[in-house]
């Protein structure tokens, strides 16, 4: 239970349960009250009761667990959010079981009793059971699922691990929506899992598409590998028992066909939960759920009902958008009791737009008026509804099978109203026709062909401005294009700002593409301009930068700060430091690591590898195009052997070894370099492979030398460092095994030459590259290659891919493609000289940056783990995971930690040397850092360039690794000093430890001074200090006891110091919070 201060003489609101529309009543409540029109004595302390273990979470979203395995993705708000609110007090793991509604009390399973003034049921609902199966046989019998909360899929999950090792057979009974997500979702689990769904109509998704719209979704499906069984219906499931316990083996279909299945998904709907208000002597409707009035209010006084629990007009809603729609009426009603003007429930809007099975499915209005008996259609929509039509609908339909893409629009008899519709593929269109349906009052002005068709765009006008105010954009949470408007209007200077005001974004992430467009067309409609400045410390952007940079030949940060900065004494932040060392780079490529630049590369360049989640290194050797001798292979494995190293095959052609201490990466190159290796660039934003395909060399079907032609791309780009990282791929034929396509750039042979593409990648959104030029010479295709890099390596944004680069191109308008194909093909801007003779000059500079480093002992020191000794400590255990080691996972649950020097008990703080100043290799051309370790405690040094010194713990308190040492220094536009972890950018300030981007966590500084070369730390006794800082104390640990060997990593124990607790002590919530907070995720918006 997490309880604040209340309000004195505010009534008493009492939530029973803790979803998504729980959260939107308390937040919608929230909002309103802050209004100047809320009435007197309509303010209200809130307590929220929860059954499950964690905070309100997105249910819309759940699929992508799968993927993320972290409830901080699916939070709606994080915990902060929730102790930020004075006057809310939630309480976790311990549902609401009695409610006596005349005295106006409830008891929750622990036995807390709780008084209210008025009560608000938001209990949801369960998932839903065939009449062949019941709750208790699926809690007794291994296999059964149902597909409804984070319990559910961490069960599929530990399941399916089981399973997995051999084909094993999974049956998702039920076509809808939730039936397909869970088939996808499942199998992307696992390959070897076979899906098969299980649907009882003769057409997937039957209450969303028609037969045409289901046939195309069901290729879709198909063409996943799932089975899927249309027409059928289930009679029973088939199990077995061995010893004493039931497991599944299959299902009985009607026509006593039996399937063997190992493991089966129930996504047959839901049931509402209403037991605890049929207890209480409150009205349930006879086919389930709260009965509810159109005030939402129950048959007792001052008890309400909202979401999937409530029934009104004796219909249960299961989607997001009428469930909030619920809580945003009675949250506004509560706030104006003595009010004219209450609102009322009308019937919702049932539209949905979704992405499934990676198609987009759109159906809006009355999509199913043309099944509908004539004239019993309404003609006109909107609260004051409307006249019928005694002439038959028609429909308007656009089909074509290449795209895929189905449209079909419903419209009244004479072609003046339109009803509603669906689409697949295309749903540009679903929030303009949308807005349409549900404002229709006058006939359309255009012509129903039109709407099919698209309306074009006039010159300048971006999406969202043929809307109006009015236009539902967010369909989750019923947020308009006026809301966003007036969002920008108070203030939001931001989208995410705009995101967390109105939750625009915040369920299904559909809408976002729109509601950015409509963000942006407010912030220049109300004078400001959508800058894409680099950062506060450069009001400029990285296009702008470096033309200054090239042509007035600047040659270091501080140049470049004095010369373009906003501040010339800054030192600036993780975001610009590592930009301009980009752009360094790319003109004149100087070593990395060498001191002029070394402290403005971030954490992966810094060390040249990457960084991994328990502070170890990866190593990634480059094998060019994939081609490896054996002697090489041999080596690799005798290094990861020596090492301790994990290996995996990585998806560019390349053996990636995982896991290296900082201090063993020189040594582990220098047996690499020995044997020919050199650096793959895989922590850089550089080029990482180019793959290939053997083409001539060997296969029979090939028609160019693809191997040959990798390679030369290859070694051409490598180490040339750009905007973002770039791949490329080389096809010896029009299979395409190399798939050039969905690289930066791709070459593919043909009978005449070779086809070259630009501007594809895969990751979160993929994007086929474009063929810009057919048939052409290989030295020709090099050419257009090193023109369309260098172009973009000039004038993309920061951290920018190719893709979003070459459709930047065609803003306004413009064709993207052609446009590039004239200035780097024609030289329609006389430019491709210059772009020539820059790609000659920067690939003549490359040179291996690990050799620099194993040859160079100042170096090579730069990587000891500690400056004061060479103990070696680590972050974490390492487990056992299919015959490699790897680190225990992250906690699930851990809350935020603030470390104080108050947390240090009854000691006394003394001067105590620690290291000499020239371990920290001292520089007037950047700042410097190295770890310290004392006793048990890791503590970082920084020294900035102007000599300033400063100490912290090196422990970052939101993952709990040790890393802060690692992190760049930067400034606030104050000059405030800060250290940002390398791994998820959370920034720390040096002098008093405040994280500027999330006030839940906090770290210890100390003070530190230099006398006559000797650094100096201001120190507790060893044994205090360890008791809080201490590295045995805070590392991440395999569980005592039970560990079982399948399910090891999800059982981890983070040890919290030996403080004794107190009210006042910052670390008393880490062992004494109810219920438990997964930490924040970390920011977003940084692309990797």
């Amino acid at each position: 239970m997490q309880a604040n201060a209340l309000g004195v003489g505010m009534k008493q609101i009492l939530v029973i349960g803790m979803g998504m529309t729980a959260l939107s009543f308390i937040e919608k409540l929230l909002t309103y009250e802050e209004e100047e029109e809320v009435e007197p004595g309509q303010r209200f302390n809130i307590t929220v009761v929860g059954e499950e273990p964690w905070l309100a979470y997105n249910r819309v979203g759940l699929t992508q667990y799968f993927d993320h395995r972290s409830m901080d993705d699916l939070y709606l708000q994080p915990p902060a959010w929730y102790s930020s609110h004075v006057k809310l007090t939630h309480i976790l793991s311990d549902p609401v079981e009695w409610l006596e509604p005349t005295t106006k009390r409830a008891r929750t399973r622990s036995g807390l009793e709780l008084a209210y003034d008025i009560c608000v049921f938001a209990t949801g609902s369960r998932a839903a059971v065939p009449p062949y199966v019941t709750y208790a046989e699926m809690d007794v019998t291994e296999g059964l699922f149902v597909y409804r909360t984070v319990e559910d899929l961490e069960k599929m999950i530990s399941f399916a691990e089981k399973l997995s090792g051999e084909t094993k057979n999974v049956a998702v009974v039920g076509g809808g929506l939730l039936g397909l997500e869970a088939a996808k979702a499942i199998a992307d689990l696992d390959p070897t899992l076979q899906v098969a769904i299980i649907e009882r109509n003769n057409r997937i998704l039957a209450r969303q598409l028609d037969d045409e719209a289901g046939r195309m979704v069901l290729e879709k499906v198909k063409a996943l590998g799932i089975e899927v069984f249309l027409g059928t219906k289930v009679r029973s499931v088939r199990t077995t028992t061995v010893q004493g316990r039931a497991s599944t083996t299959g299902l009985v279909f009607e026509n006593d066909i039996e399937q063997p299945f190992d493991m089966v998904i129930f996504a047959v709907g839901i049931h509402p939960r209403d037991e605890v208000a049929k207890a209480s002597g409150i009205i349930i409707d006879p086919r389930g759920g709260i009965s509810v009035r159109d005030d939402l209010s129950t048959s007792a006084p001052d008890v309400y009902a909202i979401g999937e629990c409530a029934s009104w007009n004796q219909k249960t809603y299961g989607l997001i958008a009428p469930c909030n729609e619920m809580a945003d009426i009675l949250a506004f009603n509560l706030t104006r009791q003595l009010s004219q003007n209450k609102r009322i429930m009308t019937i919702p809007d049932t539209s949905t737009k979704l992405k499934l099975v990676g198609v987009n499915v759109a159906s809006f209005g009355d999509y199913f008026a043309d099944r509908k008996p004539m004239g019993s259609v309404g003609v006109r929509h909107g609260k004051k509804s409307s006249s019928n039509s005694s002439l038959p609908v028609r429909c308007l339909t656009y089909h074509d099978p290449f795209g895929p893409v189905y449209k079909k629009y419903i419209f009244s008899g004479d072609g003046k109203y339109l009803l509603g519709g669906m689409m697949i593929g295309d749903v540009n269109d679903y929030t303009k026709l949308l807005s349409i349906v549900k404002k229709q009052q006058k006939p359309l002005e255009i012509a129903p062909g039109q709407l099919i068709l698209g309306v074009p765009r006039k010159e300048g006008e971006s999406e969202g401005d043929d809307l109006d105010a009015s236009a539902q954009i967010c369909s989750c949470y019923n947020v308009s294009k006026g809301a966003i408007s007036k969002a920008v209007a108070s203030g939001c200077k931001s989208f995410g700002e705009v995101k967390a005001k109105t939750k625009a974004g915040m369920g299904c992430g559909g809408c976002v593409p729109l509601a950015t467009s409509i963000f942006n067309a407010e912030m220049k409609k109300a004078g400001h301009v959508v800058m894409n400045h680099l950062c506060p410390h450069f009001k400029k952007s990285r296009q702008d930068l470096f033309m200054i940079v090239k042509f007035k030949k600047l040659a270091t940060f501080q140049d470049i700060m004095r010369e373009a900065g906003e501040n010339p004494a800054s030192i600036g932040c993780e975001i610009c430091k590592p930009a301009i060392a980009s752009i360094l780079s790319s003109l004149h490529n100087e070593f990395v690591m060498a001191p002029t630049h070394h402290q403005n590369q971030d954490t992966n360049d810094k060390y040249l590898a990457n960084i991994q989640r328990n502070g170890t290194y990866s190593v990634v050797p480059r094998v060019t195009a994939g081609e490896i001798t054996p002697a090489k292979l041999k080596v690799l494995g005798e290094v990861a052997q020596k090492y301790g190293l994990y290996t995996k095959i990585t998806g560019g052609q390349r053996i990636d070894l995982f896991g290296a201490n900082k201090q063993d990466l020189p040594d582990i190159w220098e047996e690499l370099g020995a044997a020919g290796f050199e650096s793959g660039h895989a922590y850089g934003k550089a080029l990482r492979t180019v793959k290939s395909c053997v083409g001539t060399s060997w296969c029979r079907f090939g028609v160019g030398d693809s191997v040959g032609l990798a390679v030369e791309l290859e070694n051409r780009y490598k180490g040339v460092r750009a905007p973002h990282k770039f791949k490329g791929g080389v096809s010896g034929c029009v299979r395409e095994c190399a798939e050039a396509q969905g690289k930066d750039f791709g070459v593919i042979a043909t009978a005449k030459g070779w086809n070259v593409y630009i501007g594809g990648n895969g990751g979160a959104k993929p994007r086929h590259a474009e063929l810009i030029a057919a048939d052409v010479s290989q030295k020709k295709a090099v050419k257009i290659i090193d023109r369309f890099l260098m172009l973009y390596i000039q004038s993309a944004d920061r951290l920018q891919r190719t893709a979003r680069w070459v459709e930047s191109l065609g803003e306004g308008g413009r064709n993207g493609l052609e446009y590039l194909k004239s200035v780097i093909i024609d030289d329609s801007l006389g430019i491709c000289k210059d772009l020539d003779e820059s790609m000659e000059a920067l690939v003549g500079t490359y040179f291996d940056e690990w050799a620099e480093v194993v040859n160079n002992p100042e170096r090579r020191a730069l990587f000891r783990q500690f400056a004061n000794t060479d103990e070696v400590r680590k972050g974490s255990d390492l487990i056992e995971e299919r015959g490699q080691l790897r680190p225990v996972d992250w906690p699930e649950e851990a809350p935020p930690l603030r470390f104080d020097p108050t947390d240090v008990q009854d000691t006394e703080w003394k001067w105590r040397k620690v290291a000499r100043l020239e371990d920290l290799h001292p520089t007037e051309e950047g700042s410097t850092s190295m770890v310290i370790k004392y006793s048990d405690t890791q503590i970082a040094v920084f020294r900035l360039a102007n000599g300033e010194l400063y100490a912290t713990q090196q422990l970052c308190p939101h993952r709990r690794a040790f890393v802060l040492s690692d992190g760049l220094l930067g400034d606030t536009p104050e000059g405030k000093p800060y250290v940002s972890c390398p791994l998820h950018k959370r920034n720390f300030t040096l002098h008093e430890g405040k994280c500027l981007t999330d006030d839940n966590y906090k770290i210890m500084t100390f003070e530190i001074k230099e006398d006559n070369g000797d650094i100096l730390l201001k120190l507790p006794d060893p044994r205090a200090i360890d008791d809080v800082l201490g590295t045995s104390k805070w590392m991440l640990k395999k569980a005592r006891g039970e560990i079982f060997e399948k399910n090891a990593s999800s059982h981890i124990e983070i040890v919290a110091p030996n403080v004794p607790e107190s009210e006042n002590s910052p670390l008393t919530n880490i062992t004494s919070l109810a219920g438990g907070f997964s930490c924040l995720a970390g920011n977003k918006n940084l692309e990797w």
